[in-house]
């Protein structure tokens, strides 16, 4: 089969002070920015559109090549020239450019082309920084909702998204209902769980602690580059399994030069640990990861619904058709989310598929192991 080639971020700006985006908490936003990637043509009617929503630290390139990306400056490392799905999304594929169109747009309040806080703000001519505004999950799906009605999108033929993407999926079923056909979420669940709350809560306080953080004003100065990259080790330990991280350490070269103090690194999976936080941090910013965090502490798919209560949260979603995937390895998002989430569904007579993929990848396995969720993705879409 072709595979995807060269492809180009777009980009659209949203500025009508009659239409501002209303942010749950955040205020009215009146001016931003979407960056956004299409792959495979859109039909007449528009009817063959799926939205994919990428996780906490992805973008909009979620296939192909894309070598640069406007305004995004050296965060675009050459780790994110591939797109991150590559392994789903083209002709033939789960994701089959042939008949479909494939829409991923990088989050409002990201820093890959979207309006985040690395973004200059109009009104000042200086990064928005700290001032920019508290966000919800409900306002990343309303603003893509925004860009489906310039494109002329009424209705989806899938809503898709992993990890935190799924929450944005199922809110998009929800608060939507009559925009969306088919619902498939990945490794996710129907709230933030207290092990999750842990997780996200460490880092947190990671990067806020890193005196270069000063408050979110640190654009003029060095990064707070130590916090963010302990936030992202804190993190990695959940997206893989167990077995996977000493297998991916194992040929590990070790450094025994302590990297901040005193200790001695003595294993190859410290050293791992230690490389995956640092080079994160030339590709992502400290503010991003923290609004983004922040929504998903925040998390509430009934307030963020406008609805009374979890049953009538789903009950809007009778006439979708919903696959929800679990990944038996994951420590992020285990089973039992999953479990959760198709049982609500089921108490609203809405129509489910549960699947699980036994891997020994972990959380990582929607990334690394199309194979294993390509034939379910062609089925649901095929009906």
């Amino acid at each position: 089969m072709k595979k995807i080639g060269k492809v180009q971020t777009q980009f659209i700006e949203f500025n009508d002070p009659a239409r501002p985006l209303q942010l749950r908490v955040g205020g009215a936003l009146e001016r931003f920015t979407l960056a956004y990637e299409t792959y495979g043509e859109m039909n007449a009617d528009r009817s063959n559109v799926v939205l994919v929503y990428h996780a906490m630290t992805g973008c909009q390139h979620a296939a192909g090549l894309n070598r640069s990306v406007p305004g995004v400056g050296d965060r675009w490392i050459s780790e994110l020239h591939d797109g991150w799905w590559s392994g789903f999304i083209g002709p033939g594929l789960a994701l089959d450019t042939r008949k479909l169109c494939v829409v991923c747009v990088n989050y409002l309040g990201g820093c890959y082309g979207s309006t985040g806080p690395a973004s200059i703000n109009p009104d000042t001519g200086r990064p928005w920084g700290s001032s920019f505004p508290v966000l919800r999950m409900s306002d990343i799906v309303d603003s893509q909702m925004r860009l489906l009605d310039h494109l002329g999108v009424r209705q989806l033929r899938a809503v898709i998204g992993a990890s935190i993407g799924g929450y944005l999926s199922i809110l998009t079923a929800a608060r939507y209902p009559d925009r969306v056909r088919v619902v498939i979420p990945i490794g996710t669940g129907a709230e933030t769980t207290i092990y999750q709350r842990i997780i996200n809560f460490e880092q947190i306080t990671a990067i806020e602690a890193d005196p270069h953080f000063k408050g979110g004003e640190y654009y003029d100065g060095p990064a707070p580059s130590v916090g963010l990259a302990l936030a992202r080790r804190i993190a990695h330990k959940t997206f893989v399994s167990l077995d996977d991280l000493r297998e991916r350490a194992r040929g590990e070269v070790v450094s025994h030069k302590p990297p901040h103090g005193w200790y001695e690194m003595n294993h190859p999976v410290e050293s791992y640990m230690l490389h995956q936080g640092n080079k994160f941090t030339s590709r992502f910013d400290a503010n991003t990861y923290l609004r983004i965090v922040d929504a998903w502490q925040w998390f509430d798919v009934v307030r963020e619904s406008d609805a009374e209560d979890c049953h009538a949260v789903y009950a809007r979603c009778r006439d979708q058709e919903w696959l929800v995937f679990s990944i038996d390895s994951d420590l992020s998002f285990p089973p039992e989310e999953q479990q959760k989430l198709v049982k609500r569904l089921k108490h609203a007579h809405v129509p489910v598929m549960w699947l699980t993929v036994h891997s020994d990848k972990g959380h990582d396995s929607f990334l690394l192991e199309p194979r294993l969720f390509a034939p379910h993705i062609n089925q649901a879409l095929a009906r």
